[in-house]
């Protein structure tokens, strides 16, 4: 299963779409700030399974912040990452991971790649796909039981 992660597309639709089209993927993931970006996203890519969470600069309190998803055999969070605090570390996370025994934390909000694996939970940042500069997205695959994940750069 290859899911598309995106975070941050402030506005920019064009740019979510050229990822979805470089990637073919099955599941699209909107980690928020731009909540209306995710709809768009959604109603143009009908045939793909999408999931999406607020960020800090969507105002849906009636959403919630954040998602557990079971996909295949692993626990995924999504979350935007503000309510975590990830700006400043990835404590907070960390200890999300480890009480909610997960296998992926999906976060956006600081608009920089990551993926790094700490203990048996992937922690991945797709960056910001909205940035006009250097627009990056995420890519998680699960295959046969096994996870991954990548970031890319849209050229």
């Amino acid at each position: 299963m290859k899911i598309l992660v995106l975070s941050d597309s402030h506005g920019n639709l064009s740019n979510m779409l050229q990822a979805v089209e470089r990637e073919s993927p099955r599941m699209i993931l909107h980690l928020g700030d731009c909540w209306r970006d995710g709809e768009r996203l959604r109603d143009a890519c009908p045939e793909i399974e999408f999931y999406q969470v607020p960020g800090n600069c969507d105002c849906r309190p009636e959403e919630p912040a954040e998602r557990l998803l079971f996909l295949e055999d692993k626990r995924v969070l999504i979350c935007h990452g503000h309510t975590y605090g990830v700006k400043q570390s990835l404590i907070s996370a960390g200890y999300a991971a480890e009480e909610q025994n997960l296998d992926c934390f999906l976060f956006g909000h600081t608009h920089k790649p990551l993926v790094d694996m700490r203990g048996k939970t992937l922690f991945l940042n797709p960056g910001s796909i909205g940035d006009y500069r250097r627009p990056t997205y995420g890519v998680v695959t699960i295959d046969r039981g096994r996870l991954d994940g990548r970031t890319a750069a849209l050229e």
